[in-house]
């Protein structure tokens, strides 16, 4: 699996990411006034985010849901690509796809329930967090070593930066 996941992540140009699941570990807080708009956001998997947009790769946001505090975490993170309450991921992901005049096969997916299988089908590269549901590892490319919402974005990351060479911050022995 990793070696055509790697040759698969050469190419990436789009880094599209789930949230509940995938950014968090998908708690929903509930208290007595209903859900509460608190999202635990892992700060590597947004560093990994960074490092990917200083390599010159978009990242979007894909997500059934609709939130305040991920509307927060998607500007500190830059980023302008950021769909709310779609629960058809795969029809968004086209539109993306579309508006940025780029093709499936350079798109990276993370995701890890049943309603993210039609943008993991779509996508060049469909990764998911090592506690995705059983339907959504066998349909990946590449498995996080780590779950969703702890560092499971980050790992997708890096991996992506080291199939194309770039790995900043790791000195080259001399």
């Amino acid at each position: 699996m990793s070696g055509r996941a790697s040759q698969k992540a050469e190419t990436i140009k789009l880094v599209a990411l789930d949230v509940d699941g995938v950014m968090t570990d998908g708690s929903i807080l509930l208290g007595s006034q209903g859900i509460a708009e608190t999202k635990a956001f892992n700060v590597k998997d947004g560093l990994g985010i960074k490092l990917l947009q200083e390599r010159g790769i978009e990242v979007a946001i894909i997500t059934g849901r609709t939130s305040e505090s991920l509307e927060r975490r998607a500007v500190e993170l830059g980023i302008s690509l950021l769909l709310q309450g779609r629960e058809d991921k795969g029809a968004a992901l086209v539109e993306i796809l579309t508006n940025l005049r780029i093709t499936a096969s350079d798109v990276a997916y993370m995701g890890d329930d049943l309603p993210d299988l039609p943008a993991l089908n779509l996508a060049g590269l469909a990764a998911c967090p090592s506690d995705a549901v059983t339907t959504i590892i066998e349909a990946a490319d590449w498995v996080a070593p780590h779950p969703g919402g702890q560092g499971a974005v980050r790992a997708l990351c890096d991996f992506i930066l080291k199939a194309q060479g770039y790995m900043p911050y790791v000195r080259s022995s001399q």
